[in-house]
């Protein structure tokens, strides 16, 4: 469903986005311009298929304090991966690290082979164009309407899309209605204002943005914080479904045991800066790690039934 709402409009409004060719080592990002690209190569067809986020033994300190030690792992495409631990585990430290906020000291981060430690800020930028984002409060703009949000994009940026200067507002309004049709926003809420709408419903619209750009890799931030049980179980599905139809390295922060069992389909366990555990929803009960067990202890029952 997807693919056929946005297949021909995207491939109308991205065929002079192409590469020139490698061996100019060149080229033409979505604003029209030619970049250098040696460094930083588009995607050939092996990285389409790779499309993973790797971590090799980063660690991450506060002055004296070690928040991340020695955490090393591999979060696959097509699959809902879950980082999980107990409160000041540093699970959002790893995610900030992922998405740039945060340095690691030592250690490397690879976007599909590519290392992000040493980028410039131009290739910084290229790599977050391939990224979405939902955040834990959806972070809508309360100024703006249901339809305007899912436009916009850039959210560093005064203008929507000044990133696709090729794009007029009706291709970027058909675009970003198009996503809210996606994830089942009923029509007559795309002239409302986020104030106007449920919690349920903003993370709809928060999802609708994520996914306008086709990103390549999507990070979410405890997606169901404020949410009910069963809003949470939709919002789960929904990840999950646009994961597997998109193709996305999707990467969940989250305490949410329900999430965990719905959707876990690769689970990292981190306590006290260390990744002690990485299984899936079908092993993760079967651990025997002391701290995983104690942080699983009061859904066992639950879950065990």
């Amino acid at each position: 469903q997807f693919h056929n709402c946005l297949g021909v409009e995207f491939q109308r409004i991205h065929r002079k986005r192409r590469c020139t060719g490698s061996r100019t080592g060149k080229h033409e990002s979505r604003g029209g311009k030619l970049h250098d690209t040696h460094h930083f190569k588009p995607y050939s067809n092996f990285y389409f298929a790779l499309v993973m986020i790797e971590i090799k033994h980063i660690y991450k300190n506060f002055g004296e304090k070690a928040v991340l030690k020695d955490i090393s792992t591999v979060f696959e495409t097509g699959k809902t991966n879950l980082i999980i631990g107990k409160s000041g585990s540093g699970k959002t430290v790893l995610l900030k690290s992922l998405v740039g906020l945060y340095q690691p000291e030592q250690g490397d981060i690879l976007f599909d082979g590519r290392s992000t430690m040493n980028l410039s800020h131009k290739q910084s930028l290229a790599l977050r164009q391939e990224i979405g984002m939902l955040f834990q409060g959806s972070a809508l703009f309360d100024s703006l309407t249901v339809e305007e949000n899912a436009r916009k994009w850039r959210l560093s940026s005064p203008e929507a899309l000044d990133m696709f200067t090729d794009l007029s507002l009706a291709d970027r309004t058909k675009q970003a209605m198009a996503c809210l049709e996606r994830v089942n926003m009923p029509k007559e809420s795309y002239k409302l204002y986020p104030s106007e709408i449920s919690g349920g419903m903003q993370k709809r619209v928060a999802i609708a943005r994520a996914i306008a750009l086709r990103p390549k890799y999507l990070f979410c931030d405890e997606p169901n914080s404020g949410l009910d049980p069963l809003t949470s179980s939709v919002i789960d599905e929904l990840i999950h479904e646009i994961t597997v139809e998109y193709n996305i390295t999707t990467i969940i922060n989250t305490h949410d045991m329900n999430s965990v069992m719905n959707i876990g389909e690769h689970i990292i366990f981190i306590n006290s800066g260390n990744k002690e555990w990485d299984g899936s929803r079908e092993t993760i009960l079967k651990a025997d790690i002391p701290a995983l067990k104690e942080f699983l202890e009061p859904y066992r029952l639950r879950f065990e039934a």
